[in-house]
């Protein structure tokens, strides 16, 4: 169908838009193929670096708490500066980091501007994308965010192979980066807020309108267990590779990481056309198989299952992370959307936060056959009920496939 000037100019809006979601999640999972450098450099351990890890989650869950809120109030633009300049701050922190307090600042600062990107950020997209586009907009919202959180550790482990001091470089072109998202914050609409909202409002726990609670809870069964088997393998990828290939190198562990997120975003637009409910059923019974390959990448020993596991992972969270969205921007009003991706994010990152690092105790305890194998196990159920819950409760009839243009 041919396009004119006026459509062709709001789609690219939309992806322009989507820009800065992709540049500050370039930066959350920037760090990760720099942890041996960091480790050697300044002789910490496995415990103090899931120390700096977990202050990423800390960051990330306080400003989920209220960033949506705010930004429903006040506006995307003056929640979404605050959020690049703790983007900035971080980067600027991770290049001159002589401590493991500076890193775990940087990382707390990182968790903080994801926080806003994905509340307020991806309410803008989805703003941008207005009522005719809606379906559009969430999709580029989605795998924009997949995308900057693969190219991340993708772009650090390609310097860091070829330098032997890559740290500053890395966060240089990270910082070239972020400041063209500035630039896109800048060209945002304002948005009005209607009065009635303005003499009531005071900031509480983040809540979704009532009529929409079924939309978030369909979202968040399938997103979590997509999310927390993606970031097990983010965060024990390394460790697996090490001991099924004995391969240490920074490029081989951001590659993975880079392939694991790219098929996220490539299997969004492969499926963007199927019900929602069939998004939904995919997306979780990819992480089962995601789950089963798991296990028997580490009790058989085979590279390939660990590869396949990372690939089935980022399906499944890709299409939890497309569904739940896509639900969102379809029957949440405007004024309570980025509160209500706030609640996704924050349904979907608890569980990826404290599942692996239960994993990793009992892996510390247990062996890495026993821990990994139980991990695989509990995420499988997990993602078993939320498939059974998407069949039974949410009808094809009223959640047709997602229009894209």
């Amino acid at each position: 169908m041919h396009q004119t000037k006026y459509e062709k100019t709001q789609l690219q809006r939309i992806w322009v838009t989507a820009w800065m979601v992709t540049a500050v999640f370039i930066l959350s999972n920037l760090p990760t193929p720099l942890y041996v450098y960091w480790q050697k450099e300044m002789d910490f351990s496995n415990g103090t670096l899931t120390l700096v890890f977990s202050a990423y989650i800390a960051g990330l869950l306080v400003t989920l708490l209220v960033a949506g809120q705010l930004s429903d109030r006040f506006g995307r633009k003056s929640v979404l500066y605050p959020g690049l300049t703790a983007a900035l701050l971080a980067c600027i922190l991770f290049a001159t980091a002589s401590s493991v307090v500076a890193l775990v600042v940087a990382r707390f600062l990182s968790g903080i501007a994801v926080g806003v990107i994905v509340s307020a950020g991806m309410a803008s997209v989805m703003d941008v994308g207005g009522s005719e586009r809606k379906p559009l907009a969430s999709l580029a919202a989605s795998v924009t965010m997949v995308l900057g959180a693969g190219l991340g550790p993708l772009l650090a482990g390609v310097l860091a192979e070829v330098m032997t001091r890559p740290v500053v470089p890395i966060f240089t072109v990270e910082l070239v980066i972020l400041a063209i998202a500035y630039l896109v914050v800048g060209k945002l609409p304002k948005r009005r807020i209607d009065s009635p909202q303005q003499g009531r409002w005071r900031l509480r726990m983040p809540s979704v309108p009532s009529a929409n609670r079924l939309h978030l809870a369909f979202g968040i069964a399938v997103f979590a267990p997509g999310i927390t088997a993606t970031s097990f393998v983010l965060s024990l990828g390394p460790s697996l590779l090490s001991k099924l290939l004995n391969v240490t190198s920074p490029l081989v562990a951001g590659g993975t990481a880079c392939v694991m997120f790219l098929a996220a975003t490539g299997v969004q637009f492969m499926l963007k056309k199927l019900p929602v409910r069939t998004i939904f059923l995919i997306g979780a019974t990819s992480t089962i198989l995601s789950m089963l390959s798991m296990a028997g990448a580490v009790n058989a020993s085979v590279a390939l299952l660990l590869v396949i596991a990372a690939v089935l992972a980022g399906v499944g969270q890709g299409l939890g992370q497309l569904g739940g969205l896509t639900l969102i921007g379809l029957h949440v009003p405007e004024h309570r959307r980025a509160e209500t991706n706030a609640i996704l994010n924050i349904g979907g990152y608890i569980p990826a936060a404290t599942l692996p690092v239960c994993a990793g105790y009992v892996i510390d305890y247990t062996g890495l056959a026993f821990g990994a194998t139980t991990f695989t196990a509990v995420l499988s159920l997990i993602a078993g009920v939320a498939a059974i819950f998407v069949h039974t409760q949410l009808q094809m009839d009223n959640f047709k496939s997602i229009p894209t243009k």
